[in-house]
């Protein structure tokens, strides 16, 4: 595991764990803050290893 800040929407500047061995990196983090309240904030690497901001997930769509 290895703890990576989030840059950027909702969530910008929160430190969360993440699995260094998962094949397809991403999180999709439920808030209240986003687009979409009760629904999640996805976030994934840059090209620079970077966690940024994707986009916002309505609470149906994972």
């Amino acid at each position: 595991m290895t703890e990576v800040e989030l840059h950027g929407g909702p969530l910008d500047g929160t430190t969360v764990d993440t699995d260094d061995t998962d094949p397809d990196p991403w999180i999709a983090i439920i808030t209240d803050h986003g687009t979409h309240p009760g629904g999640r904030a996805l976030y994934a690497p840059d090209e620079a290893g970077t966690w940024r901001h994707v986009r916002d997930l309505r609470p149906e769509e994972l």
